[in-house]
């Protein structure tokens, strides 16, 4: 009977586990082949392992001294050469990457690169050539493998990581548009069952945070597949066999995001392994705050030019940098005559976006996959829609991370560019170093985001731990409106304007829920969408989550909460000297404010109610200042 090749490749990795968990004596006395990877005393170290007697590779890493990732298999098997056993090493070779890049969104925006690689040799009995690269920085550890042409396509990887059985465990059951909720668990308690590869564990050396990075169509889009009662999450690929066409290959990188919280939120290492950036001119990119519409008013707003120049007209009034036209727009397309030069005037569109520019708003417009999934359809939309004037498209419904589909982003992502059009990624794949190589995305859904109604306060303090780590992260705060549909508090959804980094920040509330709230509409007008610098002043993935993002000298600080009311203590770490502190919290009959002078360094106690949250805007304080706000 055949086995398919997805079961044998699964078998083999549960092989190679168990053969590194043995420690018989017949294991002792065969010749082990070790080699380290670090860039400094204290920076997590990758130990790579080659066993005598069945020529595997495992690796591990570990942070002074201690466990971050336990020996774990590491292979890869094509159509010509079992590459995970048999293994012989060949030679090695080392260099130093350093680099420094400027993004144009993202937790800060210049960027220094410091990494050791390490690049094994090896090679199987009857020839066969496989590279092991790993790169090791002061925030992560990563490899991946390249492999000579002519293997054939690949049917799997035997890649895993194991965790200590009893290290905590975030994880998100996997979804092909990434959204599924993160729950606690410890690594071998978690349900049989695959997770999204953005898995956070807490280790005797660290957290850890594994993720991927260079994802593109030569590959597959991974998740981990997961066994009840062990530590070990295997990597899964989304397609039973990857095509090569008989070209080399380069697989993306398995990443392990390690440190204290701190240094794991703050973390740029999944963009710091990406490819620089493909867009010679950037100047036309530009982050910005969204009134995004469809929580607001849905299709019908969508339909209707009325509306939607209701809320341009309210964006322009508050300073907000774009407007969002979701879906309704173009409902009627398939019936316009593109072959008609005019067809455009079919829809209300341009107008629009004329109406707009004169108010010095641009407009973001929702599209969806299928008409945009042939070279035809994009040539037919993307000219048209930067011929119109408009700043960028909101792409919907891919869901799926197969190799195709991986393939249909690498097509996007190059006539987006060409086209000078923002992107934002929704029903999408998660950030994989893609806002390094391709500026232009400013944002990605991958997240069970603000439309879900059945998030928890957990969840929302969990997500600056785990997927806003890896890139930006469209969670669409501000729907005020949804009483009852949202677990925080009014001031717990101000805050997450801050606590979740995306270029394009989209607000979903509707011009009359911050009406009255005007404490939370002065906040949101003030809130950059792009970043000098990221700190977590104090947090727990489930409990809370504190951050400080910086624009110029003023420190915006964004805390959300899960339990019960409780007055906050924040380490106010965000530099020497006064500072005047904005802080808008939860009371008794709505949003309040305070103001206080703080010393940097000092602690700043803020009142919390129950899953709730607080904003703060700090600025250096001045003798007559009364105000951070411009």
């Amino acid at each position: 009977m055949a086995v398919p090749i997805r079961t044998a490749v699964a078998a083999l990795c549960a092989g190679l586990v168990a053969a590194l968990l043995t420690t018989g004596p017949a294991r002792a006395e065969q010749r082990q082949q070790d080699w380290a990877v670090s860039t400094a005393a204290h920076a997590p170290r990758a130990r790579i392992s080659l066993d005598g007697a069945t020529g595997t590779l495992s690796l591990a890493v570990s942070r002074d001294g201690r466990t971050v990732v336990e020996p774990s298999p590491v292979g890869i098997v094509t159509e010509q050469a079992d590459l995970s056993q048999g293994l012989s090493f060949l030679h090695r070779k080392d260099r130093r990457v350093e680099e420094r890049y400027r993004t144009k969104s993202g937790k800060r925006l210049d960027r220094r690169v410091r990494m050791n690689e390490t690049r094994l040799s090896f090679a199987t009995a009857a020839g066969a050539r496989l590279d092991l690269v790993v790169r090791a920085s002061a925030d992560g550890i990563a490899y991946r493998y390249v492999l000579p042409a002519g293997y054939g396509d690949v049917l799997g990887e035997t890649s895993a990581f194991t965790l200590p059985p009893d290290a905590g465990a975030w994880l998100s059951t996997y979804r092909v548009d990434n959204e599924g909720q993160f729950t606690r668990y410890t690594a071998a308690t978690a349900p049989t069952g695959t997770y999204s590869d953005q898995a956070l564990f807490s280790t005797p050396g660290g957290y850890t945070l594994l993720a991927e990075s260079d994802l593109t169509g030569a590959y597959s889009g991974a998740r981990l597949a997961h066994t009840q009662g062990t530590g070990t999450y295997r990597v899964q690929l989304a397609d039973e066999s990857v095509r090569t066409d008989g070209r080399a290959l380069t697989t993306p990188w398995r990443a392990m995001v390690t440190g204290d919280l701190a240094t794991v939120t703050r973390s740029t290492f999944t963009d710091d392994l990406a490819p620089a950036s493909e867009v010679t001119d950037p100047s036309w990119i530009r982050p910005g705050t969204v009134l995004w519409t469809w929580l607001a008013g849905g299709r019908p707003a969508g339909q209707s030019l009325t509306a939607q120049k209701a809320y341009v007209d309210y964006a322009a009034e508050r300073g907000w940098p774009y407007e969002a036209v979701d879906a309704g727009w173009y409902f009627k397309a398939d019936e316009w005559d593109t072959t008609d030069p005019d067809w455009q005037t079919n829809s209300w569109l341009p107008e629009l976006v004329t109406y707009a520019r004169a108010k010095g708003v641009g407009i973001i417009v929702w599209i969806h996959q299928r008409d945009l999934d042939t070279p035809e359809e994009r040539a037919r939309w993307l000219p048209t829609l930067e011929r119109w004037g408009v700043k960028g498209v909101k792409i919907d419904f891919m869901d799926s991370e197969a190799q195709s589909t991986l393939q249909w982003y690498d097509a996007v992502l190059r006539e987006t560019a060409a086209h000078h059009l923002l992107v934002d990624f929704h029903g999408s794949t998660v950030p994989k170093g893609i806002q390094r190589t391709w500026p232009q995305v400013m944002t990605m859904e991958g997240v069970a985001g603000e439309e879900k109604r059945t998030n928890t306060a957990a969840h929302l303090t969990t997500l600056p731990f785990t997927r806003n780590v890896i890139g930006s992260m469209d969670f669409t705060p501000g729907a005020f409106q949804r009483v009852g549909l949202r677990p925080n508090s009014d001031a717990a959804e101000v805050g997450l304007t801050v606590a979740y980094e995306s270029g394009l920040q989209m607000f979903a509330g509707t011009p009359e829920s911050y009406d009255v709230r005007p404490l939370a509409r002065a906040y949101l007008d003030q809130v950059p969408a792009a970043w000098d610098d990221t700190r977590l002043l104090t947090g727990q993935p489930g409990q809370e989550a504190v951050l400080a993002r910086r624009s110029g000298d003023r420190w915006f600080l964004g805390g959300v909460y899960a339990g019960a009311a409780r007055t906050a203590e924040v380490p106010l770490s965000i530099g020497p000297g006064r500072w005047l502190v904005e802080t808008v919290r939860d009371g008794a009959e709505g949003l309040v404010q305070d103001r206080q002078v703080v010393r940097g360094g000092d602690t700043l106690p803020v009142g919390v109610s129950a899953n709730g949250g607080f904003a703060a805007l700090a600025c250096p304080w001045r003798p007559g200042a009364t105000t951070c706000h411009r």
